[in-house]
């Protein structure tokens, strides 16, 4: 039987990582002499969870137990106790895991998982699903510390972990030595630009070149040295064998993941009822001039009439008007900036909490425009010789100064102005996308195979 072992919550911005966890216990496992079914799934949930640390991020173990002897039990304390006594609890960690193993239907899972990607869950929600797969014959068992919070990754880890998903991706993550937490990272960088140049388009996400900036980095106490993404697993070992490290490794794994995959901006939101910390879309039609404050960051409002299309309907779901930020640092500002009144626009984020000051804000990652509007300014008539007329004063018409052409009855005329923007699908810059941000060139990339035939963990250090 193939028991499925979800975990989430076990860090804190002091330390520790819960991807590394895992790698610690698929470590026991097959060192034990368990089959580990297929890599470990690193599930990225919403990302606008407030109470989140760093990428809200879950991982599931499938491995193969017998469940119906002493076996099974084993394994589950084993993890139990690796969970407890690798935590940080008491800074901030609320560590869950849940266990499933005879499921009859796991679709009340999958819903829960599809949820999380973009909505705020509840643990009394997700202890209510796993009761009622309890109810329905599952083998489900759930195990919290804390307050319980990581009771809705670990749910939701499993439920992605067992989605047929259209779109995935891998990571290969490699971990520091203890007592290299907490050191600078001693990554080459010129090997990553290297690494990056090599590998494309099937890594991404490893160089930030208009700004000079090594991503596959992290920049915490935690024990990850660094992470490479991409869609072939058989690329990202070579890629990782690229790069140039200057320090001792423990070891590295690799994940199948969403990251990538813009999977919590799939829902179209509605813009009459937007909900705090949701992840989503909207559609509709640039309503007001975009306004620049100081910083760079750049608003505007947005006309929403939701599934009608792009503003074409006046009873669609989700009419409404959205305030839409765009921060500075995601390098979006100046296509915001170049907005206009009654342009047609798809814009994804993620929805801030409204204050008593301040509305509920969609804070923007991604412009998608449909169509520009017409811009016009109104300008003096042409005269017979070709340069623009000149005001005689209100009521006495035009003049021409060079050749004194002169005609009373004129009027300005309405000239069109050339747009400064083009239709397309605009990104933030590599250093501004989050863990599940689909970069541009992934549109036109499938997902590859995930084979068990390589070297996918490595427990025995190794140097790069």
């Amino acid at each position: 039987m193939v028991l499925l072992i979800g975990i989430d919550d076990t860090d804190s911005r002091q330390g520790r990582c819960t991807t590394h966890l895992v790698y610690r216990i698929v470590d026991f496992l097959i060192s034990n002499g368990y089959e580990v079914e297929e890599y470990p799934f690193l599930a990225r949930l919403n990302p606008n969870i407030p109470w989140k640390t760093r990428g809200n991020g879950a991982v599931c173990i499938k491995v193969k137990v017998d469940m119906e002897s002493m076996e099974g039990e084993h394994v589950m304390q084993v993890v139990k106790e690796m969970v407890e006594s690798n935590s940080m609890l008491g800074y901030g960690a609320n560590p869950g895991i849940v266990f499933l193993g005879r499921c009859k239907s796991i679709e009340p899972i999958v819903r829960f998982a599809s949820d999380a990607l973009w909505r705020v869950m509840s643990i009394r929600g997700a202890i209510k699903v796993i009761e009622e797969c309890k109810d329905d014959g599952c083998s489900i068992e759930y195990y919290a510390m804390g307050n319980g919070q990581g009771i809705v990754g670990a749910l939701a880890s499993i439920g992605l972990a067992s989605s047929i998903l259209d779109d995935y991706t891998f990571e290969v993550v490699a971990y520091r030595r203890e007592e290299m937490c907490g050191l600078p990272r001693l990554v080459d960088e010129a090997s990553v630009m290297m690494m990056d140049k090599a590998t494309y388009p099937y890594t991404f996400n490893n160089y930030d070149y208009k700004h000079a900036r090594v991503l596959i980095t992290p920049h915490g106490p935690d024990p990850v040295l660094l992470g490479i993404r991409g869609d072939d697993p058989c690329i990202l070992l070579d890629a990782l064998s690229m790069i140039k490290v200057h320090e001792p490794l423990e070891g590295y794994m690799v994940f199948r993941s969403n990251q990538g995959t813009n999977a919590h901006l799939a829902n179209m939101l509605d813009a009459s009822n937007l909900k705090a910390y949701t992840s989503g879309y909207i559609q509709g039609r640039v309503a007001s001039e975009p306004l620049a404050i100081e910083g760079g960051h750049t608003f505007f409002a947005l006309e929403c009439y939701g599934s009608n299309g792009y503003g074409n309907g006046e009873d669609g779901y989700g009419k409404g008007n959205v305030l839409c930020a765009v921060y500075e640092p995601t390098g979006l500002s100046p296509i915001a900036q170049a907005l206009s009144i009654g342009d047609l626009l798809e814009v994804g984020g993620g929805v801030r909490k409204g204050t008593t000051k301040h509305p509920k804000v969609l804070n923007v990652e991604y412009i998608k425009v449909v169509d520009l509007a017409r811009k016009v300014r109104y300008m003096n008539p042409l005269c017979i010789c070709g340069k623009r007329l000149k005001s005689e004063g209100k009521g006495k018409g035009y003049g021409c100064k060079r050749c004194g052409y002169r005609v009373k009855d004129a009027e300005k005329v309405e000239v069109e102005v050339a747009r400064d923007l083009r239709l397309g699908l605009y990104l933030p810059d590599a250093k501004a996308h989050r863990h599940l941000t689909k970069p541009l060139h992934r549109y036109s990339i499938k997902p590859g195979c995930m084979r068990l035939d390589i070297d996918w963990f490595n427990n025995n250090g190794f140097t790069c």
